[in-house]
């Protein structure tokens, strides 16, 4: 074999390697695509409109409006284009096969249905609902599937979408094989309710509240009553096979003792992570605002008012609760609330960043933003006096147990934005969370402090959703000059 000979083949056996080698590598997932820094042109990181789930014209037409309006600030333009339609996008599964509207959504790199997530990805959409008629039958769909699931097993945070068992079907409690986790959370049977209070303000839709509206209500407050623990610890328990703290219950898995004073037990947090004192102050007052929105709802729909005063009997009871046993006297802040009590006068002093959250509380119009205990709440727990506020090169906000030290999760700096009156204040926010995409144009479950390279979870739709909802409730505010000003450093 002459020179050139050899040159060739090896040169034909080089190109046949290459193809082989590329030929096998599987193709990115939606997951690790969007985990990519994105190139410079600013293209819209969505899937190919083939690929996307679900589609609203109304939505597509805010967003060029909002791109339209944000032009002087083109990566926050950017961003909003990839993240306010990510959950219909990427999560939404909409069918009225079976003849009604029926939506499972999943929460993003998990496909399971979460209560909290669910509710809280499409309630920026609800707006929509009145003009646009595919969105008014997804919500609808979604607050349906949500009450099925209630009333299938109101002690469960997240669900499958049919009886297929998952990967927690081993953990030590009632699970049936609709359930994907059965951690009983007071926020999970909350989220519905203020989902279909909102929906029926926007629309009008009466539809939703029939039968089965009813017995979700009816198994949502023997749920909260049980867990009140006046007679006994309840019928809950938990307990996972786990090296984290967090993933299960003490005491057998019914938790640490709890006094009964009225207020609700919560296993565990938003977070999905346990309570150390069981009574959850931010949970127990949305319990108490979601409570009296069902009310409302059974009086001035259902014309029932015998639940109805069962409703705001309870929402009563708690709110006495809350005045008595949730507030501290600290020492530097005044009086603040606390994260958890026990009823038998322990504190536990710090916030946690998923939602509820003492932070977040006139976000979901539980306390007024006014309230002076809840204004020294929010020195408290954006400060270094609350164990789980980070502060470091890359950004500050609050974390919790759930991603472990150094981690801040953008929820919390969006809720800042949300519950602030000082554009300052909002405009520091809203630069941190385009400075800590690390080039993605998406939200984050968590980043490090030191390091936006460094985060958790590519694919959360919750929190991009969340974002989207800011700058359209900060656009409605008047505030888009102050959006304009944003510029990615």
């Amino acid at each position: 074999m002459n020179l050139k000979t050899l040159f060739i083949t090896c040169q034909l056996a080089a190109m046949a390697t290459l193809a082989a080698a590329q030929q096998v590598q599987p193709p990115l997932s939606y997951a690790e695509r969007i985990a990519l820094p994105a190139d410079n042109t600013q293209t819209a990181r969505r899937p190919a409109p083939a690929e996307r789930l679900f589609r609203s014209d109304a939505v597509e037409r805010k967003i060029k409006e909002v791109k339209r309006l944000l032009r002087e600030a083109p990566y926050l333009a950017w961003m909003f284009e990839n993240c306010f339609p990510n959950t219909l996008d990427t999560t939404v599964h909409y069918s009225d096969a079976e003849g009604d509207d029926d939506t499972f959504v999943y929460t993003g790199d998990i496909h399971a249905m979460w209560l909290r997530d669910s509710a809280a990805q499409v309630w920026p959409y609800v707006r929509f609902a009145k003009s646009d008629e595919r969105i008014r039958k997804m919500v609808r769909g979604t607050i349906l599937r949500q009450l099925k699931c209630i009333c299938i097993d109101p002690y469960a945070n997240a669900f499958n979408m049919g009886p297929t068992g998952g990967e927690w079907a081993s953990d030590y409690t009632d699970m049936k094989p609709e359930l994907h986790e059965r951690k009983y959370e007071i926020d999970s049977l909350c989220y519905p309710i203020r989902l279909a209070y909102y929906y029926w303000q926007v629309t009008g839709d009466e539809s939703i509240f029939g039968e089965l509206w009813q017995q979700a209500v009816k198994k949502i407050l023997q749920t909260f009553r049980e867990q009140q623990r006046k007679q006994n610890r309840g019928p809950y328990h938990f307990e996972r096979s786990t090296p984290r703290q967090y993933d299960t219950m003490s005491h057998n898995g019914y938790g640490n003792p709890v006094k009964p004073v009225g207020l609700i037990a919560s296993a565990f947090r938003p977070s999905d992570d346990a309570t150390v004192f069981q009574f959850l102050v931010p949970s127990n007052f949305f319990a108490v605002s979601s409570l009296r929105k069902a009310a409302d709802i059974l009086t001035r729909v259902n014309g029932c008012s015998s639940l109805a005063e069962d409703c705001s009997a309870l929402a009563e009871e708690v709110d006495r609760a809350l005045k008595e046993y949730a507030v501290y006297d600290h020492p530097k802040y005044g009086k603040i609330y606390a994260f958890e009590v026990d009823g038998f006068g322990n504190h536990l002093l710090m916030d946690d960043s998923n939602v509820p959250s003492l932070l977040a509380m006139p976000y979901l119009g539980d306390v007024s933003v006014q309230d002076p205990i809840y204004q020294n709440t929010r020195r408290f727990v954006w400060s270094d006096d609350n164990p789980y506020y980070y502060r470091g090169r890359a950004g500050e906000g609050i974390g919790g147990p759930h991603v472990g030290y150094d981690m801040v999760w953008p929820m919390s700096i969006m809720m800042k934005a949300f519950t602030s009156t000082n554009d300052a204040e909002i405009a520091a926010c809203l630069q941190m969370l385009v400075d800590t995409d690390n080039g993605t144009g998406f939200i984050h479950e968590s980043f490090n402090k030191d390091d936006a390279s460094n985060y958790t979870r590519s694919w959360f739709a919750w929190q991009n959703s969340l974002f989207g909802e800011l700058i359209l409730k900060l656009i409605d505010d008047g505030k888009t000059d102050l959006l304009k000003k944003i510029q990615k450093r």
